[in-house]
């Protein structure tokens, strides 16, 4: 599928994304993220599946698998 970005000559490739959100003041990332990404603009796209599920797993979030530092930009 052909970029949606106005004047984007690329075209949609399936790939793992990392995502990263904030949720109830934490900063969430969830890793390899099916999406659609323009490997010329870097447009990312999920499907309604994906963002139900990254929805329910926001809504149930149990321990992390993982934790990472996070730094401020101040």
């Amino acid at each position: 599928m052909k970029c949606s970005l106005t004047d984007c000559p690329g075209v949609y490739e399936e790939r793992r994304v990392i995502h990263t959100v904030r949720h109830l003041g934490q900063v969430v990332v969830i890793d390899h993220v099916p999406a659609e990404v323009c490997p010329v603009c870097g447009d990312v796209l999920f499907t309604s599946q994906t963002v139900s599920k990254l929805e329910n797993l926001l809504r149930q979030m149990g321990t992390p698998s993982k934790s990472v530092p996070l730094y401020e930009y101040a």
